[in-house]
């Protein structure tokens, strides 16, 4: 394409490679079941047992009610975040001139700007998308929480099944969320390419980086994986 360099299109395979691969590793791997989601993914299921066993389950749904509203500011931020992206449109010129003014930008052209600008777009529609999606779950994570049976059921079957329900149900919404969230972060790697390819790689990587730290290597980690044992 006219306008992108060789070095562009290295730094953004790098990007797309950075991002698929914390993606399948966090997901997919058999090394991903030790990371911070994957640790949570499994207390939802613990949580979701001890729902059940209490017969109020007010302090359930105020949890409930915190992750959704936790989900929906991101979702709204997200969609802010497309209109403000697009807006950035209707002043090419000026920012070619800022980003001229920086001593390690790169030239670039209006179509290669706009281009640009359209890509991050895309990662925050993508974002919002994920995070609407993930709210709706968490709204049918309750009704299921709604729906289980009344704490001492002698049905231990249809108590199982509503609680696998549940369970399943509160951790794709999780998934949702958490790959919304991730595009947050790979979009700040985004802003990079803005400075030219060498820095939008030098992001990547570092973004790419403390994603990594933060799932395997934090005290968060440590902290959720704590005994006393």
């Amino acid at each position: 394409m006219s306008g992108f360099s060789t070095l562009d299109y290295i730094s953004l395979a790098v990007f797309i490679g950075a991002w698929f691969v914390y993606y399948s590793y966090v997901e997919f791997s058999p090394r991903g079941k030790g990371s911070l989601n994957a640790i949570i993914h499994e207390a939802r299921f613990e949580w979701m047992r001890r729902c059940y066993a209490r017969e109020n389950r007010i302090f359930d749904s105020q949890i409930m009610a915190s992750l959704q509203n936790g989900t929906a500011f991101f979702a709204s931020s997200a969609f802010l975040a497309v209109g403000g992206t697009l807006s950035a449109l209707s002043f090419t010129d000026a920012a070619l001139e800022v980003f001229g003014a920086l001593p390690f930008s790169a030239a670039t052209t209006r179509a290669v700007f706009e281009i640009k600008v359209l890509g991050l777009a895309i990662i925050f529609a993508y974002s919002f998308f994920k995070l609407v999606w993930s709210y709706r779950l968490f709204n049918y994570v309750a009704i299921l929480m709604g729906a289980m049976p009344i704490a001492g059921s002698k049905d231990k079957d249809a108590v199982e099944k509503s609680i696998q329900r549940a369970a399943r149900m509160n951790i794709s919404a999780a998934k949702h969320f958490n790959r919304g969230l991730r595009a947050y972060f790979f979009a700040i790697a985004y802003l990079g390419w803005f400075a030219g390819p060498v820095v939008f790689m030098v992001t990547t990587l570092v973004v790419a980086s403390v994603l990594w730290r933060r799932q395997f290597a934090s005290d968060s980690v440590e902290a959720a994986t704590w005994s006393t044992s």
